[in-house]
């Protein structure tokens, strides 16, 4: 049975507060090649869509889909920060900024599997859905 844990999390101004159970943990830690994510640059953890709960400011939440619009990506009208998305890949879980959550950076995760989302699984199934490892080395 995957790992669950529950997480305090908040945009970079407060504005948005939310409480999140994690499935696997912060070993589910992802980034993704598509145009979107490459240009947003989170890591993102996987929750499924019932382990995310907005406790306040879900009237400054904000809403931004392109291309075939399955995915939902989420952010803050107020600081910008990107808090989760509803994944394209699987439309039952949310990817998570980790940032958001209290007492974790990105730059805690040595690495981080990379998901190839230019050939994304929906439309290429035969592509390598890895594209990479992102690594942090300390000095």
């Amino acid at each position: 049975m995957p790992t669950q844990d529950i997480h305090q999390a908040a945009c970079h101004c407060g504005a948005v507060q939310f409480e999140v159970t994690l499935q696997g943990g912060l070993d589910s830690a992802r980034r993704c090649t598509c145009s979107y994510c490459a240009m947003r640059g989170a890591v993102a953890l996987t929750a499924p869509l019932d382990g995310l709960k907005i406790v306040s400011g879900q009237e400054v939440l904000k809403l931004y889909q392109f291309n075939t619009k399955t995915a939902e990506h989420y952010f803050c009208s107020v600081c910008g920060i990107y808090t989760h998305h509803k994944r394209r890949s699987n439309p039952n879980e949310y990817g998570v900024n980790a940032a958001c959550l209290a007492g974790v950076s990105p730059f805690d995760f040595d690495q981080v599997i990379v998901n190839n989302g230019v050939q994304h699984p929906t439309d290429y199934p035969d592509a390598d859905q890895i594209a990479g490892v992102l690594r942090f080395d300390r000095n």
